[in-house]
């Protein structure tokens, strides 16, 4: 079916997490017209968190648009949040289009874009990446990774009682599945590249599975790598060899990347250096491409550490008050 285009808005934004909430807030109160698009759910990356997971913010750090975050818990969880964001979209009427994919922007002229997605076409003079960085895995790159008992988004421990369990990894997605599975019964066994758990673990985490892995509850192979996966069983190098053991699952947090590609095909400039950073005013967070905004995780390319809701809250002002600036 040919998709035809639909009404041109002032704004759209890529992206409905609490970034791209967000900088719709602000349009909506700035007055302008905008729509957001949204791949998957209503705040999608938070919705594939471990469902147990607590945030290391406390809940005034989460909020948008000045909107109060009531947490039964100084730092709130997953469902709290997820609660918080859906009733920041209703109360806000946030114009959202979910579960549809943005597949090409066209430059038409300045400040002149088309928008083509899985669903339709929009017109628009201004575009915001709020795109985050949870869609595309590290790949560990091994012979048996295709294989169904991988998976490198964890979310429920219950699936993993009574299992051989392996999790690759040592920072908070890691240990956080790592206490959780051996909880409901499971056998786990870590693999972990450095010497030790990783520092920025949530020092509520950090202490507890140290103590696992020193008294024997959970067994960790530091200095070690995953190489190969089979049906039943796993093999690790470890500095005493290649050592292989049973396994029924495969847990690799391996962590995530932002989608840069994406950014390229639009003619957005990344830096030359490992952390392909994309090239934008930090005054107004527009990139080499006029009209063309970026915010949230997605500002800092490879660098996915530096940048947080908490931090990236200022993004959507800066963003907005620069298009009514151009506007007048």
């Amino acid at each position: 079916m040919e998709l035809k285009a639909t009404m041109e808005y002032d704004l759209v934004i890529i992206g409905a997490g609490p970034i791209g909430l967000s900088c719709a807030l602000a349009a909506s109160q700035a007055g302008l017209s905008y729509l957001v698009i949204e791949k998957g759910c209503l705040v999608n990356s938070i919705y594939h968190y471990p469902v147990n997971m607590q945030f290391f913010s406390t809940s005034e750090r989460l909020e948008i648009g000045e909107i109060p975050f009531v947490s039964n818990n100084a730092k709130p969880f997953r469902n709290e949040a997820l609660e918080y964001y859906r009733r920041v979209a209703v109360t806000a009427r946030l114009k959202i289009h979910l579960f549809e994919e943005l597949t090409a922007v066209d430059q038409i002229n300045p400040h002149h874009f088309q928008v083509k997605t899985t669903k339709s076409i929009y017109r628009t003079n201004n575009l915001i990446l709020a795109t985050g960085f949870y869609g595309i895995p590290y790949l560990l790159h091994i012979p048996g990774e295709e294989l169904a008992k991988l998976t490198h988004y964890y979310q429920d421990p219950h699936f993993y009682a009574f299992q051989k369990v392996l999790i690759v990894g040592a920072n908070n997605s890691a240990v956080d599945a790592a206490l959780e599975t051996w909880r409901k019964g499971a056998e786990v066994t870590m693999v972990i590249r450095e010497a030790d758990i990783g520092e920025r673990v949530k020092y509520w985490a950090r202490p507890d599975i140290i103590n696992r892995i020193k008294e024997g509850s959970i067994k960790a192979y530091f200095h070690s790598k995953l190489t190969a996966i089979r049906d039943q069983e796993v093999d690790i190098e470890t500095p005493e060899g290649i050592l292989t053991i049973p396994n029924d699952r495969v847990i690799a947090m391996t962590g995530y990347m932002p989608d840069l590609a994406l950014l390229e095909t639009m003619g957005i400039q990344l830096s030359e250096d490992e952390l392909r950073k994309p090239a934008l005013d930090e005054q107004n967070h527009q990139t080499n491409i006029e009209g063309i905004y970026l915010a949230g995780v997605i500002c800092g390319g490879m660098d996915t550490h530096r940048l947080f809701i908490e931090n990236s809250r200022e993004h959507a002002d800066k963003i907005i008050n620069h298009i009514l600036s151009q506007k007048s």
